[in-house]
């Protein structure tokens, strides 16, 4: 184990010299903050978890031979128990270590319960949306947190070098016109639209900064891990499997959310749909799709259809060539949400926001015919820099805290 945990240091030695991105996501400080004695960032591959850890690792006023970063998909670790490894970097001095991709070690959630019940020291470790890290175990005794893709405001903070404020639901719905010209005055490029349009095709995975030219090819490539590593290897998914995973991505992207019924989607990949619906919670876990359900669905007794969009708008250009406006815009509003809102389909209007907003989603000329009797209801129209009344501009949901 000694020697394991030499070659771990030299490693580090290595991944310190390399340059960290200035720009701190929106999680830097709570969790910064966290007195909890292990803390766990999960999300989607690609979204910069390493970075976020790596980040926290330097600014640590903990000496730096007591500190360590390590990553469990390397082939050292393979056979290793991560108990027993921790306890030996401990006994050496070790008092704050990060542990990234978490879920490619050995029984990793017995091993980490040990580390906590016995062992002395500070944890940072990372895992994959997939996998089981957020069941009430895993959230009493640790400090959990979801780490999103990029959101348009950190885009724009991004590409602009600039700061902005983030807005609560409530304050967008009710103020989006005062906050719109806060949202102006503190742009150095007052050109909204033009970076919205970028955004939707680019930049949602931090990695478009790295190399703005291999873009796609780096999504493309996250997928298939995602597919092949993350989902084959948690639940165990054959290879030939993952060929009808993909094949349903690609259904979700060239289709209307609606026109997706489970009979319907089933037959066209090929698979039942008991196992559609398991791969749809895979696929859902894993943060590549998205799964919204009718609000009536609520009461258990009335039968609707689900709504399925991909989990960003990105998606669409690394999986297919033609994709609806609409449902892209729909896309776009949940993924700006739905990690910190509930959101349900409606029959009158597109999306129920935790259960009191109604919204109908569209472009510039959208009229509030389908929800003009509604309480709390709102357009959210594509194509306007500034809303008026109940008109609210669709991008400034890129600005929801």
């Amino acid at each position: 184990m000694q020697k394991v945990l030499e070659s771990a240091k030299r490693l580090y030695l290595l991944k310190q010299a390399q340059t960290l991105p200035e720009y701190k996501r929106y999680l830097y400080d709570d969790i910064q903050k966290s007195t909890s004695k292990i803390v766990g960032v999960y999300g989607s591959r690609g979204v910069g978890k390493t970075t976020l850890l790596l980040q926290l690792l330097k600014v640590s006023t903990v000496k730096p031979s007591n500190k360590l970063y390590i990553s469990c998909d390397h082939p050292m670790f393979q056979d290793v128990s991560l108990f027993e490894f921790v306890d030996e970097f401990r006994k050496r001095g070790g008092e704050l270590i990060v542990i990234d991709e978490i879920h490619e070690a050995n029984d990793f959630q017995a091993q980490l319960k040990s580390i906590y019940d016995f062992l002395d020291i500070k944890i940072y470790f990372s895992g994959s949306s997939a996998i089981e890290i957020t069941n009430a175990d895993f959230a009493r005794r640790y400090s959990m947190y979801n780490l999103s893709i990029l959101s348009f405001k950190e885009y724009l903070e991004l590409v602009q070098d600039v700061s902005l404020s983030l807005y609560s639901l409530e304050e967008i719905l009710n103020d989006h016109e005062s906050i719109v010209h806060e949202v102006f005055d503190g742009l150095k490029d007052k050109t909204i639209l033009k970076y919205f349009d970028e955004f939707i095709g680019v930049g949602v995975y931090p990695f478009y900064f790295e190399d703005k030219t291999k873009y796609t090819d780096r999504i493309h490539e996250t997928i298939n891990t995602i597919l092949h590593t993350d989902l084959g290897k948690i639940f165990n998914i054959q290879p030939d499997k993952i060929d009808t995973l993909k094949k349903l991505l690609l259904t979700i992207c060239v289709s209307k959310p609606l026109e997706l019924s489970i009979d319907k989607l089933a037959t066209t990949v090929g698979i039942t749909k008991a196992t559609l619906y398991k791969y749809i919670e895979y696929l859902s876990r894993a943060e590549l799709i998205r799964h919204i359900s009718h609000e009536a669905k609520r009461f258990k007794a009335i039968r609707k259809p689900d709504k399925l969009y991909l989990a960003n708008t990105n998606l669409f250009g690394a999986l297919c060539l033609q994709s609806d406006k609409g449902t892209i815009r729909e896309t776009y509003f949940a993924s700006m949400l739905g990690s910190r809102h509930t959101l349900n389909y409606v029959d009158k209007g597109d999306m129920l926001i935790d259960e009191r907003y109604t919204v109908e989603i569209g472009g510039k000329n959208k009229g509030f015919e389908q929800i003009k009797d509604i309480p709390d209801s709102y357009v959210v129209s594509d194509d306007i820099e500034v809303g008026f009344e109940n008109r609210v501009p669709l991008w400034l949901f890129g600005f929801v805290k």
